[in-house]
């Protein structure tokens, strides 16, 4: 709920759109009902998006093309490798684990394809640092060779990654701005990299603070967190703009979903977002 609401509320205090996607790529972890239920708790919190719904599993050609694309360019190789073979050898940069290599040359003998990677090695254009400046969190430098690796663009199960299908989906819908959690920083780098490779217009980013649990978990379905509650969604929208380090006036939360949204879309300022965590 919090990067929905800074989303709309971003784009809306700017005069843009905010669209929405269905991130149905991977049909085993789609629950039936599921787009119904997100349609209904964006609803009811008065977060109307505009044009068409995008469908990721509708654009699996597109990401077949792109990949042949990176491939026709030696951007893109074949990997064998499992991933405990990965994790015995691995290093780890700001992005997790960073892939060895190992088939960056070639398939061993008796090896088969299991995935394909992105090549971030030295020999190409995307050895370098990879740079952008965040909205919440200043200049940003990742070096694709120690700080990522050679990232998967199809999985092992045949299914694109996020990083080639996020930066397809958006190029697609046009996106200027993408206002996301903070968790998913260092995804930025293979995204730009991957935009620089297929000729993809890069937008502005801005990661907001995470919420967590009282364990320190993230706020998430994967993690166990409830449903967000649609019984009172002012005071939601209005609990969710404090946390967010809005400050809105004392009694909004007994206004109505659009009243607060109107309110926070007039007086929305992201420099006063709580800033983001010592390194």
């Amino acid at each position: 709920m919090v990067a929905a609401v800074a989303s709309f509320v971003d784009a809306r205090a700017a005069g843009g759109q905010w669209r929405l996607r269905i991130d149905d790529l991977d049909t085993t972890r789609c629950r039936p009902g599921a787009e119904a239920s997100i349609r209904a708790v964006l609803e009811a919190f008065g977060l109307h998006w505009d044009g068409a719904v995008q469908y990721q599993d509708s654009r699996r050609a597109v990401y077949a093309d792109a990949l042949e694309q990176l491939c026709a360019k030696d951007l893109a190789y074949p990997c064998a490798c499992t991933r405990r073979e990965i994790a015995a050898v691995a290093t780890y940069g700001a992005a997790g684990m960073i892939y060895p290599g190992t088939c960056r040359q070639g398939l061993a003998p008796g090896r088969q394809a299991r995935s394909w990677r992105f090549r971030a090695g030295a020999e190409t254009a995307r050895a370098g640092p990879i740079r952008f400046d965040d909205r919440r969190h200043g200049p940003q430098t990742l070096d694709m060779a120690s700080d990522i690796g050679d990232f998967v663009l199809r999985r092992g199960d045949g299914l694109h990654a996020y990083p080639l299908a996020m930066v397809l989906d958006d190029a697609a819908l046009g996106v200027t701005q993408v206002v996301r959690g903070g968790d998913l920083l260092a995804a930025t780098a293979p995204q730009i990299a991957l935009q620089q490779a297929l000729g993809l217009p890069t937008p502005h980013y801005l990661h907001l603070p995470v919420a967590y649990d009282t364990d320190g978990r993230k706020l998430s379905k994967t993690n166990g967190a409830p449903p967000v509650a649609v019984d009172h969604p002012a005071a939601t929208l209005v609990a969710v703009l404090e946390f967010l380090g809005q400050t809105p006036p004392p009694g909004l939360a007994r206004a109505t979903a659009g009243e607060v949204l109107e309110w926070a879309t007039a007086h929305w300022c992201p420099g006063t977002l709580p800033p983001p965590p010592l390194m």
